[in-house]
């Protein structure tokens, strides 16, 4: 089951400047601000900014749909046609993430909240 969309993730080449630039557009401190991540959250949605994300093959934002069972979820988006792009990865503390590419080329990001 997909319960919506929560976290939208760009890469970026310098994440110094795109700090900034997320800081003045949202107007709030990144609530986790690591080397290989700085995440803003914003409402009920997340924007990450990624570093590394354009050495994994991300060529723009990759939104991030929240599922309830990730690998069941991943699995039936490979058989209705989707191109895998990320294996199921444990992301720190239990949330894991995965990622497909839709027929067109579009990327579509799966993310499965830690269990509480």
């Amino acid at each position: 089951m997909t319960h919506g969309l929560k976290t939208i993730v760009y890469p970026v080449q310098d994440l110094g400047p795109a700090k900034a630039l997320f800081r003045a557009l949202l107007g709030v401190e990144p609530y986790a601000d690591e080397p290989y991540y700085a995440g803003f959250r914003t409402g009920t949605h997340e924007i990450g900014l990624d570093p590394h994300g354009h050495a994994k093959g991300m060529t723009g934002p990759v939104p991030y749909w929240t599922v309830t069972d990730i690998r069941r979820t991943l699995a039936e988006l490979v058989e209705a046609g989707a191109k895998p792009l990320q294996d199921v990865q444990d992301v720190g503390g239990g949330t894991l993430i995965a990622s497909v590419q839709d027929p067109d080329g579009n990327p579509v990001g799966l993310f499965q909240d830690a269990p509480v």
